[in-house]
């Protein structure tokens, strides 16, 4: 090879090296550009949300083999994932109060609503147990107002909404029926409802002032509203139930059946009322559902075109929030702190040791031991011989070990009192028939009677055979006192018989019966020695 031939072969070669390195960077820089594009093209939108929280302040529970819930703990990843993306909306499904424990409860549930204000909740709905109490009480917790047990409070900075509730008087809703909220230029529409069982739930005297109306007609209604408006992001906040496993599949309850009739334009749908799993996709819907009592949150991340302002992508992930990954939030402990101090000593006082636990949840036979028991505390403070119990009553199973009195308030949290009532033996037959209906079953605990019954016979002519506890029929005609909660004697849960009674006698309230039950049969051993 002559010189000059080296040096042009040289020359291509130097050429070609700098040929490929300039388009090998050329691409690296391009594909990098493509891909900051593409990520940026798209705003990303974050919503954290909660369900059924209950005023469960101080309360934990054990998810997935580690402990969980608690509101300093709540807040802490409320906080962490809402500081990973500025566009963040932290929203609510409802019964974010209502048989909460003293912490809550003693104080008509004002530090939960605090508890929201602290973390500056953006939207939220009413469930069945916010009108626990009436609406009036559950106006003055979300606009402000005199209490004349807790005095002036300044109510939620929370933007409520319910499209169902409505006002019987106006013939309107009594809350608006959406809210709208901008995020970087992309407007979203909220429609909060609640379930129609509110009617059951929610005992007539607490609901006479408004009228649940259908979910799926309130929420395409309102749906048609914001479509006007030109809104094409639309969240539904929804009190009503669903069920998913971690894979999304084999999905159940009343938002997964509701989900093909509501309108399209509704993207995402955050659950609750059942306190379950719920990370699915039904007709098009996200549908997510946190547990309960905060011991998780529903992620959800949506990326939104700027231009369409139509969503693109949608995912969920339901996070526990455990103990282990997080340190409790500081300024949740302050105010939790504030309200252990008001709430005093009180409740730790230990009232009886129980020799074993005893079960909330019904056994095969439809028998729950601690209804049976607080119908039985019933029985013994109203001096009869008859008492029924809804399974509704209590929260939690009663521990082994030592009982405090805060032990039995959270876990009979509802404030409900004992009613003496007279009632013949037909409409005690009545009550029991009204177990079963259609949809459900829905079965009392009682003491002092016996009864037998035929699962396949009509609903309404189920029982056969009613006696009291010395064995004697029932008779259509007789008088027999019976002790209820306040609750069933109004009708609460459908038993619409127990209104026919005839009131007697105003007792305590249910936990009070059960405490003094509990000190007489279940003494702490240092009372015994």
């Amino acid at each position: 090879m002559s010189k000059f031939q080296a040096i042009t072969s040289l020359f291509i070669l130097v050429f070609i090296i700098i040929f490929v390195t300039y388009k090998i960077t050329a691409f690296s820089s391009n594909h990098s550009t493509t891909n900051h594009s593409t990520s940026n093209r798209y705003i990303q939108l974050q919503l954290l949300g909660v369900n059924d929280f209950h005023g469960q302040l101080n309360k934990y529970q054990m998810v997935s083999g580690t402990m969980a819930g608690g509101a300093e703990y709540l807040a802490a990843y409320l906080k962490k994932y809402k500081q990973e993306n500025p566009n963040t909306l932290l929203v609510h499904a409802g019964d974010m109060v209502g048989g909460s424990p003293p912490i809550s409860s003693q104080f008509q549930d004002e530090p939960t609503i605090e508890f929201l204000n602290l973390l500056h909740f953006d939207v939220g709905t009413p469930g069945n147990h916010e009108l626990d109490e009436g609406v009036n009480e559950m106006k003055r917790l979300i606009h402000g107002g005199f209490n004349k047990k807790t005095g002036y409070f300044q109510g939620a900075d929370t933007a409520y909404s319910s499209a169902n509730i409505i006002d019987r008087k106006s013939g309107i809703p009594l809350l608006p029926p959406y809210v709208i909220k901008q995020m970087d230029g992309i407007d979203i529409g909220f429609i909060g409802v609640v379930t129609k069982e509110t009617n059951m739930y929610v005992s007539p005297e607490n609901r006479k002032e408004v009228e649940i109306t259908d979910e799926v007609s309130a929420i395409n209604r309102t749906v048609k509203i914001l479509k006007d408006k030109g809104i094409k992001v639309i969240v539904v906040l929804a009190h009503n139930s669903a069920k998913s496993e971690k894979t999304g599949a084999n999905s159940t309850g009343a938002l997964v059946e509701m989900a093909p009739k509501i309108d399209d334009e509704v993207d995402v749908i955050f659950a609750g009322h059942s306190h379950e799993y719920a990370n699915t996709v039904s007709a098009g819907k996200l549908i997510v559902q946190a547990y309960s009592n905060g011991k998780a949150l529903s992620q959800v991340n949506l990326e939104i075109d700027p231009h369409t302002k139509i969503i693109v992508k949608k995912r969920a992930k339901i996070i526990a929030t455990s103990h282990h990954h997080i340190k409790p939030d500081e300024e949740t402990v302050a105010l939790l702190n504030k309200y252990r101090k008001r709430l005093g000593s009180n409740f730790n006082q230990v009232i009886g040791e129980m020799p074993e636990e005893i079960r909330r949840n019904q056994d095969a036979n439809g028998e729950s031991p601690l209804a049976k028991m607080i119908a039985e505390s019933e029985r013994e403070v109203m001096g009869v011989d008859i008492a029924f119990v809804h399974q509704g009553e209590m929260r939690k199973s009663l521990k082994k070990g030592k009982i405090t009195v805060e032990d039995l308030y959270t876990n009979v949290p509802m404030g409900h009192s004992v009613s003496k009532l007279i009632l013949t033996g037909e409409q005690i037959k009545l009550a029991l028939e009204q177990q079963w209906t259609k949809d459900y079953e829905n079965r009392l605990q009682t003491v002092g009677l016996t009864y037998d019954w035929e699962a396949k016979a009509p609903i309404g002519s189920r029982v056969v055979v009613l006696k009291d506890k010395k064995g004697q029929v029932i008779q259509p005609n007789n008088e027999y006192e019976v002790a209820v909660s306040n609750y069933l004697a109004s009708g609460g849960d459908n038993f619409t018989a127990f209104e026919q009674g005839r009131l007697v006698e105003s007792g305590p309230q249910v936990v009070t019966a059960l405490i003094r039950h509990i000190q007489q049969k279940y003494p702490p051993h240092s009372l015994k020695e």
